[in-house]
């Protein structure tokens, strides 16, 4: 897709679709809806004046109302997108009524779309003071890059249907919000493909993505992006005594990848900086192993590497955005297959750090291959670590698939962690992980065991088991099992792989990167 931006009043702007988003203005919850354009052009609003104050359209987040050949107008089709109320527009609304606006075009064949920017001047009263120029137009870009993604790529009659151009259009004419605007609309580009390369990385078959191939296209973003990388195997988890990341590797007739990335800044970060630890649970196919999962919905287990991808995305994001921090991220890729020579229940491993685990359930792995990738990031220097792994299922039981859940040994990174996912616009939703669930995964064999000792808190006891391997590392563990693949489709995202914590990861280094 090229990405374009057009400094001029939408009205004039030629193109076969322009998007203009809409806001409703009433006051009160059974008041009638006041659908507002979120421009300045009094040409745009003439030609939608008849059709706003009908009562049809009102605005609500995701409705659409598509105008052929508008008078006046140098576009061919006017498409009004409604973000919702006008008092909870923020960036993320954005973001979504840009991908509403994509999806539209997409399922009309219409390959060239513009989208005027949402203008603080369009409302008399209000100020919209929660739509910062930058951060807003990075939201829009970012919207329409993950809208345009579908997930139908083995498809032998599949018609491609990719957005070619789109073009962002703003009337203003003052030069420092111009400038805003560009930085915002640079930075999206950069996120926006970063979370269409892990969309793509995510919906792979296994057959395809083997952890080996996951560690070929991890080297190959590293090397066109100047990231330096290395991509190991069995041989280097023996030398390195990840016997934690080895028994999962053991069922599988693929040999397992330990791709370890590094970014280095232009010069040498300031005294104080953290050094940043990204570590990626990359199970390329979980059949659970010797404790098999029910056939029921095992194909959609090619998406257990999202936390790898998500890591492998911010990355790219991070190569571009140049912080000026040192991050380096692990990522510990394998397959998990029953077979002979699988790791059984009841096996004691023995994980890098020298902690023993009993093994209770094959089908918790995800946790086991962490705890190595963990602590070989703190070997090579992380100061601050963030996991990411699609780890339970009993998260999505506890949060839906409306939140992933956070969990953190410490109060500052969190905070820090928080303030990054609301710029990001993605919801993270905190639960506790405190020493007093320490007895949930006390083992009478090993030092700490694979699961909890019974059903209750499940996301609690995989956080637990993590948290025995990070030390007094300042950590974050996001488990993004319910949010990493959309089950249904919405009106700005297809089915299939969401991309999930990309944003937030490369925000969180953001925020807790020192500025010059």
């Amino acid at each position: 897709m090229i990405t374009r931006i057009a400094f001029q009043d939408a009205a004039t702007f030629a193109s076969p679709l322009l998007t203009v988003f809409a806001v409703d203005i009433a006051i009160g919850k059974d008041a009638t809806p006041l659908p507002t354009l979120l421009t300045t052009s009094d040409t745009i609003s003439d030609a939608a004046a008849a059709f706003l104050t009908g009562g049809e359209f009102k605005a609500s987040a995701g409705e659409t109302l598509l105008l052929h050949a508008p008078s006046g107008l140098k576009c061919e089709r006017l498409l009004i997108v409604g973000l919702g109320k006008s008092k909870l527009l923020s960036p993320n609304q954005v973001r979504i009524g840009a991908g509403t606006a994509i999806r539209t075009a997409k399922l009309k064949s219409i390959r060239n779309c513009a989208i005027a920017f949402p203008e603080d001047r369009s409302l008399s009263d209000e100020a919209l003071e929660d739509l910062p120029c930058s951060l807003t137009t990075r939201a829009l870009v970012e919207g329409a890059y993950i809208a345009d993604f579908d997930p139908d790529t083995y498809s032998t009659d599949r018609k491609d249907k990719s957005m070619d151009v789109l073009s962002v259009v703003s009337s203003t004419p003052e030069r420092s919000t111009q400038l805003e605007i560009q930085e915002g609309f640079a930075e999206g580009n950069i996120l926006g493909t970063s979370i269409a390369f892990t969309q793509a990385l995510v919906n792979e078959p296994g057959n395809v993505l083997t952890p080996t191939v996951l560690g070929e296209r991890a080297l190959a973003m590293c090397t066109e992006f100047g990231i330096q990388c290395k991509v190991y195997s069995t041989a280097k988890l023996k030398e390195l005594g990840m016997g934690a990341f080895l028994g999962v590797t053991q069922g599988s007739a693929e040999p397992p990848a330990l791709i370890v990335m590094t970014y280095e800044p232009a010069k040498p970060p300031a005294d104080g900086t953290p050094v940043f630890g990204l570590v990626g649970k990359g199970i390329t196919f979980d059949t659970g192993g010797i404790s098999i999962k029910g056939a029921d919905g095992m194909e959609k287990m090619k998406y257990d590497m999202a936390g790898a991808a998500a890591m492998i995305g911010a990355m790219r994001a991070i190569a571009q955005l140049k912080p000026a921090a040192r991050v380096i991220s692990v990522v510990c890729s394998a397959e998990n297959m029953p077979s002979g020579t699988a790791y059984k229940p009841g096996d004691v491993l023995t994980a890098m750090s020298g902690k023993t685990i009993e093994v209770m359930n094959t089908d918790a792995e995800g946790r086991l291959v962490l705890a190595d990738g963990l602590h070989y990031a703190k070997q090579l220097g992380a100061t601050q670590l963030i996991d990411a792994a699609t780890l339970t299922g009993a998260c999505v039981v506890a949060l839906g698939v409306n939140n992933s859940g956070l969990f953190s040994n410490d109060e500052a990174t969190c905070e820090a962690f928080q303030t990054a996912m609301r710029r990001a616009g993605e919801s993270f939703w905190r639960l506790p992980c405190t020493d007093d669930y320490k007895e949930y995964i006390k083992s009478s064999i090993a030092d700490i065991m694979n699961t909890g000792m019974n059903r209750w808190g499940g996301a609690i006891s995989g956080a637990m088991f993590l948290k025995e391997f990070v030390g007094d590392t300042p950590w974050i563990h996001l488990d993004i099992a319910g949010m990493a693949w959309v089950e249904n489709q919405r009106s700005y995202i297809a089915k299939g792989p969401s991309g999930v914590a990309v944003r937030s990861i490369v925000e969180w280094v953001h925020e807790l990167t020192p500025k010059p």
